[in-house]
């Protein structure tokens, strides 16, 4: 298994209403310091509707990027009942997914 296939099949650990950040993606795949590394793993996601890379957050609790616009990761977290105000997560703490 290739290092992308490890951390899509990580992701997919991470529940529909939470979010984990780039960075505890990383540690959980034995990166260390791979939040860069995530992130270009996330924007080349083949299939973005079944690994929810849109869960992916900034360890600030700022969204982050996204392939199709942080406008529509907004969207798709505030659908699943994540709280957001002016683009970072709010309860940052109760909605992180720890592996």
């Amino acid at each position: 298994m290739n290092l992308q296939q490890k951390v899509y099949k990580k992701l997919l650990q991470v529940p529909k209403g939470q979010i984990t950040t780039y960075g505890e993606l990383a540690k959980a795949v034995g990166l260390k310091n791979g939040q860069r590394a995530i992130g270009k793993i996330m924007n080349k996601n083949p299939y973005p509707v079944i690994i929810p890379c849109h869960r992916v957050v900034m360890s600030t609790g700022k969204i982050g990027g996204y392939a199709y616009g942080e406008h529509v990761k907004t969207k798709m977290l505030s659908d699943e009942g994540v709280k957001i105000e002016n683009g970072k997560i709010l309860e940052l703490e109760n909605k992180l997914y720890r592996f």
